[in-house]
C-alpha cells in the first residue's frame, strides 16, 4: 500500500516507518525535521511538512491509500492543541482526496481506569497525577481529537497503547476493543498494531487498547528509563 506517517520522526514513528518498509509498502515520512530522519529506502519519500500547516498535510496525503498518526508532544501546563488541529487538517485532506483508512495513536490515559495489576502506587497516586495534574491539557487535546474523528464517516481505528516503553523486538502482543487491562506498552508493538490494522477490518470505526504482556519493566524502571528522559 501507499500510506503517509505523520509523527514519522518519532520513536514510535520511526518503528512504524521501518516496519511498513519492511513489509513492502511505499511510505510518505512526515516529519518538521526531514534532515534528521535516519532511514533511508527506494520506497521511502521523506517530506519535510508541519501537520499544523493545510496545504503541507494536502499534499502529504494525497495520491495515499491510508493514513497512520503518530503524533507526540510533551506533555505541560501551557495549551496544546496539535493534536486535534493536526488531525483535523488530516481528515480535511483525507476527505479531499477521498482516502478511506485512517489510524491515529491516542493514550489510554484519554480514559484512565485502575490497573488490575497496579497497587496503590500506581492506581492511586501516580495514575491520577499523570492524567488530571501534569498531562491535563494533552490529554484534553487527545479527547478532542478522538472526537473530531469519530465524528467523520472515514474507516478510523483510534489506538489506546498505555505507558510505553522500549524493547528491541515486537512481542506476541495483545489488542483489545476498548480499555485493555495492561499497564505498558512496547513501541515495537504499538508500531506493529498499527501496521497490522491496515488488511484487519475488525477494528474499523473503534477505539482499541494494545499492551504488552511480556518483558514489561517494573514501575521504578519504566519512570527512570521514560517518564524521566529527556528525548
Amino acid at each position: 500500500m501507499r500510506i503517509t506517517v505523520f509523527g514519522a520522526n518519532g520513536r514510535t514513528g520511526r518503528l512504524l516507518t521501518g516496519q511498513a518498509l519492511a513489509a513492502g509498502h511505499e511510505v510518505a515520512a512526515v516529519t518538521r525535521q526531514p534532515d534528521s530522519f535516519p532511514l533511508h529506502h527506494d520506497r521511502l519519500e521523506v517530506v519535510g511538512a508541519d501537520v499544523l500547516d493545510p496545504a503541507a498535510v494536502d499534499t502529504a496525503v494525497a495520491g495515499r491509500d491510508a493514513v497512520l498518526s503518530t503524533l507526540g508532544v510533551p506533555a505541560g501546563k501551557e495549551p496544546i492543541s496539535t493534536y486535534s488541529r493536526g488531525v483535523a487538517n488530516i481528515v480535511a485532506a483525507m476527505e479531499r482526496h477521498r482516502v478511506r483508512r485512517l489510524t491515529v495513536v491516542s493514550s489510554s490515559g484519554v480514559d484512565p481506569h485502575p490497573y488490575s495489576d497496579g497497587g496503590f502506587l500506581f492506581n492511586r497516586l501516580l495514575l491520577p497525577y499523570v492524567t488530571r495534574v501534569a498531562g491535563k491539557t494533552l490529554y484534553h487535546d487527545m479527547r478532542r481529537m478522538e472526537s473530531l474523528i469519530q465524528s467523520t464517516d472515514l474507516d478510523w481505528t483510534i489506538v489506546r497503547p498505555s505507558g510505553l516503553y522500549h524493547l528491541p523486538s515486537v512481542t506476541d502482543y495483545t489488542v483489545v476493543q476498548g480499555h485493555a487491562d495492561g499497564r505498558f506498552t512496547a513501541r515495537a508493538d504499538l508500531a506493529a498494531s498499527m501496521l497490522a490494522l491496515l488488511d484487519d477490518h475488525r477494528y474499523v470505526r473503534t477505539t482499541i487498547g494494545v499492551i504488552t504482556t511480556a518483558d514489561n519493566p517494573t514501575l521504578l524502571e519504566w519512570i527512570r528509563r521514560e517518564a524521566l528522559a529527556t528525548s
